[in-house]
């Protein structure tokens, strides 16, 4: 009889196979070797950045394609000091509204076609384009114009002068190659088959996608900002968080870059050949509540376009009750629609508190009574019940949905939960299908993300609920034109304040990052933007090879 370690070995074996496309172990030697393998609870959507929504396919790109230049370790947006050099090797402001960049003349295309300053100006215009509804597209409406001035050169024009100018211009976009889209009419682009088999500039080239399976990438040894630490990437994709957590223990994979609740990291630390890494999380958790009817779009949503009804139901939930329970506590609970990546975050900003009392009697004023006395209150016949939208790929998501229906359920409120697999989680809820939907946000590190979700001109993309209140887009946009931080910090409190006010969403949690990662690299980091921004870095001395690391194209 098979014991288990021989069945793992034997398991990870067969990986082994499936990863490196047949080819026979053993091809890697000397000291440039190392493979690591993601365990991913989704798939990614995409691999064109201006059109990537969904985190696998985000973090992929940020291996295939540059920024013309990079945030530091302090992650500070204003000014431009900080910033490290990536695509673009210097600049300067000529005058307040005018930048200048110059471009290395050592990058390449992945097919050996130099970058220039005409591939920036054509990835400016697919960005901005409507038809693109790239979710960076907002943060670059103050650029007025990027021009070449000739191969190397890129002259940026601003609308006004303001705090993040040149975080705004060097950092939301991925180059992405014009000898190689411009033909593509931009109707087109999103579903174009590149997506799929990218030309990239950055650190590693993609070599095949595996649908359903896996994505694998292999390093640029010619790279122009250093040969990179590992060889080879593979992301792999699998149904859920338990199965990828599974083959992470079973030393199949060597990441999950967020291991959800206490249960899991206990389960990590456990493991010999594993460590878990904290970082800190730029993602805030939140239920939404839809604004319009899912059935009539036409129509205002019969229970949440009641304010009252929306400030009830945040009352009744206890979410510090629920952060423990999810995360063991390795986190915070929000004041509002931030992370504690954000340079706007205070510690001390009131939270909606847990009130159930008060939800109890802000619903009977409304109307909402149990006249029938089965548990759940009603109003005219129809009980106060909804549907709460949760994807299966998120543990903690599911375990705090099931802790708000009971919390909820305690004082009258019927909630069903609806798990549904990421993608068709993520279409449903682009697509406006739901009453309340467990989302997740994160990966910026400017407090304009907050206009990214819960504005108004949000509404087309992330700000599913389509909430909107005049005066949140005004002080967002104020805040966003400021040229000093003082003032932009006032501006931004007053906007938290007030989107809090209206309740549009129950902002949940913000998880202090926990990671699972194999003990053999050295150089590991994760930043709370995009945690594999750092990944090209990381490197498997010799002497600490896998079998995995052998594998050579």
């Amino acid at each position: 009889m098979k014991t288990l370690s021989t069945m793992l070995r034997l398991s990870a074996g067969t990986l082994l196979v499936t990863l490196a496309g047949c080819e026979p172990a053993g091809t890697c030697s000397g000291d440039w070797c190392g493979t690591v393998v993601v365990s991913a609870a989704a798939e990614a959507d995409v691999l064109l950045p201006p059109a990537s929504r969904q985190d696998v396919g985000i973090a992929i790109g940020d291996l295939l394609f540059l920024k013309l230049a990079d945030v530091g370790p302090d992650l500070r947006t204003v000014g431009n000091a900080a910033f490290v050099p990536q695509l673009a090797e210097s600049w300067e402001f000529t005058d307040p509204l005018t930048l200048v960049l110059t471009l290395r003349s050592d990058a390449r295309w992945h097919d050996g076609t130099p970058v220039t300053a005409s591939d920036v100006t054509f990835t400016f215009d697919v960005y901005r384009d409507t038809l693109m509804a790239a979710r960076e597209r907002q943060r670059l409406d103050r650029i007025v114009s990027m021009a070449a001035r000739d191969d190397r050169t890129v002259v940026v024009r601003y609308s006004r002068a303001y705090a993040e100018q040149f975080f705004d211009a060097v950092y939301h976009m991925r180059i992405i190659p014009r000898h190689v889209l411009d033909s593509v009419p931009r109707d087109r682009l999103a579903g174009h088959a590149f997506g799929r088999q990218p030309i990239g500039n950055g650190p590693f080239r993609f070599v095949q996608w595996r649908t359903g399976e896996s994505i694998e990438l292999e390093a640029d040894s010619t790279f122009f900002l250093g040969r990179p630490g590992l060889r080879r990437i593979v992301w792999r994709f699998s149904a859920d968080m338990n199965t990828a957590l599974t083959q992470l223990l079973a030393d199949e994979a060597d990441v999950i870059n967020f291991l959800g609740g206490p249960d899991n990291v206990r389960r990590v630390e456990e493991a010999d050949h594993l460590s878990v890494r904290e970082y800190p999380s730029s993602v805030y958790f939140y239920v939404a509540f839809n604004f319009r009817d899912p059935s009539d779009p036409s129509r205002p949503h019969p229970l949440f376009a009641d304010r009252e009804v929306r400030r009830a139901v945040t009352l009744a939930v206890d979410r510090p009750t629920v952060l423990q329970a999810v995360l063991g506590g390795r986190g915070y609970v929000p004041p509002g629609p931030m992370s504690p990546a954000l340079w706007i975050w205070d510690d001390e900003r009131p939270r909606v508190p847990f009130d159930s009392a008060e939800a109890r009697r802000i619903l009977a004023r409304r109307g909402w009574m149990d006249s029938d006395g089965d548990g759940t209150l009603d109003r005219g016949g129809e009980p106060l019940a909804f549907e709460l939208l949760v994807t299966t790929s998120s543990a903690p998501r599911r375990q705090a949905a099931q802790i708000i229906q009971e919390q909820l359920r305690r004082i009258g409120i019927s909630v069903r939960i609806t798990e549904l697999e990421f993608n068709t989680f993520l279409s449903q809820a682009a697509n406006r299908q739901f009453d309340a939907v467990f989302g997740a946000y994160g990966g910026e590190i400017s407090p304009a993300s907050v206009g990214e979700v819960w504005s108004t001109a949000a509404r087309e993309t992330f700000n599913y609920g389509q909430y909107s209140n005049p005066t949140v887009d005004r002080l967002i946009r104020n805040a966003m034109n400021a040229t000093d931080v003082q003032s932009a910090e006032g501006l931004w409190d007053q906007a938290i304040t007030a989107i809090v006010e209206d309740a549009p969403a129950i902002w949940m949690f913000t998880p202090t990052t926990a990671a699972g990662v194999h003990r053999r690299f050295d150089g590991v980091s994760l930043r709370p933007d995009q945690w594999a921004a750092t990944l090209w870095s990381w490197r498997v001395p010799p002497d600490r090879y896998h079998e995995r690391d052998r594998f050579a194209r």
